[in-house]
């Protein structure tokens, strides 16, 4: 088996949790402390880009990461397809 078979089979196995509960449990599973702190931040890379309200050196400020991560957020946002940018927005923004 490959890493991108495994990695389907992770993503099928996200999508079977029936509730937020189930797959909070099945990520902490999965995930190290370090690997949940590092998805939670990119999370919250992307949303603070998406919200276009600060400059990104204060969005590195106040989210504690470096300004390389913040361009590496930006510059992940500027290739995705037009699709996933609304739903995007529409799930962490609005």
């Amino acid at each position: 088996m490959t890493n991108e078979q495994g990695w389907h089979e992770f993503i099928q196995l996200c999508l079977s949790a029936k509730n937020e509960k189930a797959l909070s449990t099945l990520l902490e599973l999965f995930l190290t402390a370090e690997e949940k702190d590092a998805v939670s931040t990119r999370c919250l890379i992307i949303k603070a880009l998406l919200k276009q309200e600060l400059p990104q050196r204060q969005m590195a400020d106040e989210l504690h990461v470096s300004i390389a991560k913040i361009t590496r957020g930006s510059n992940e946002l500027k290739r995705i397809a037009p699709d996933l940018k609304k739903f995007l927005v529409k799930n962490l923004v609005d």
